[in-house]
């Protein structure tokens, strides 16, 4: 059982972590801070937190588990205004997607006591943002991906895993590095081709027309383009140099899928198709078998 927790950013992260830990009957008291009053007013009013912190020294007062649930870019201007009231007993967290980043921006401000960060990354989100998207069991059966610092004692790696295992996640272990590596590839080059494409179609002077024929293939393919700019801003930059290596091996891809179409070459665009096709399906296939305590990822030789 948590006494106090506290979730800074109470939206769609933060805010179903909040009501997970709830149903869960995990958590004595949540407590909300955030940079918008209406957001804060509405999560209260959905039951999401049991009161708004009207200072960072009031949130920290007999924290357990602090939740940073804000854009990775802010992260080291929150844990600057929490540091000074951040007790012995205190477990800061995070559930941004980029890592390495976030891990250098807490050393910097935490220093000696960065031992108290343990930094993780819940694989599941929706489209739709705010208090009114949180769901108490948006982690159910997804992946959170815990990133420990050699700092971190383990009773605190043990009580966030705790946590989100209470959220219904099923806890992965990497390191930060391994894990934006990871990620450029199956989560943020996704979003940035989904943006990408939402874009050029909506800058066609016939815009209108193709979005009035846009079906099921499209809506599947673009649902992630209606997250949260801000959020997919600071992830891309904070990510540039992974997703910059996966951008290219994507573009050396599309060129020779462009050669294959310029020549005409439909046994060679097959070959390819059935590949991924091949690929896809057992991919699919090992989601629905997973076992409930996956293997941890090694560092190559």
């Amino acid at each position: 059982m948590l006494g106090k927790v506290v979730i800074v950013g109470v939206g769609l992260i933060g805010g179903s972590f909040a009501l997970a830990l709830k149903g869960a009957g995990a958590v004595r008291q949540v407590v909300g801070m955030g940079r918008s009053r209406e957001a804060m007013a509405r999560a209260l009013e959905l039951g999401i937190v049991d009161a708004i912190a009207a200072s960072a020294e009031e949130a920290m007062r007999g924290a357990d588990l602090v939740l940073l649930a804000a854009p990775v870019g802010q992260t080291g201007t929150i844990l600057a205004a929490l540091l000074p009231y951040l007790e012995p007993g205190t477990v800061i967290t995070d559930a941004g997607s980029t890592k390495s980043d976030v891990v250098a921006a807490a050393r910097a401000v935490l220093g000696a006591r960065v031992g108290q960060f343990v930094p993780a990354h819940p694989i599941a989100g929706r489209e739709s943002n705010g208090p009114d998207a949180a769901i108490a069991d948006l982690y159910q059966g997804k992946k959170t991906v815990v990133t420990p610092l050699p700092e971190n004692a383990a009773g605190d790696v043990g009580l966030v895993a705790a946590a989100w295992r209470l959220c219904g996640a099923i806890v992965h272990t990497l390191t930060p590095e391994q894990h934006d590596r990871v990620f450029a590839a199956v989560s943020h080059l996704p979003h940035l081709l989904a943006f990408a494409l939402v874009d050029d179609i909506a800058a066609k002077p016939h815009a209108d027309l193709l979005f009035q024929y846009a079906a099921s293939g499209f809506r599947d393919f673009t649902r992630i383009a209606g997250s949260s700019p801000e959020m997919w801003r600071d992830i891309s930059l904070a990510n540039r140099d992974a997703l910059l290596t996966e951008l290219d091996a994507y573009l050396a891809q599309l060129t020779v899928l462009r050669a294959r179409l310029a020549a005409n070459d439909g046994p060679a665009l097959e070959v390819i198709y059935t590949n991924a096709q091949r690929a896809r399906r057992a991919w699919s296939e090992a989601i629905e078998t997973a076992e409930p305590t996956p293997p941890q990822i090694q560092e190559p030789e």
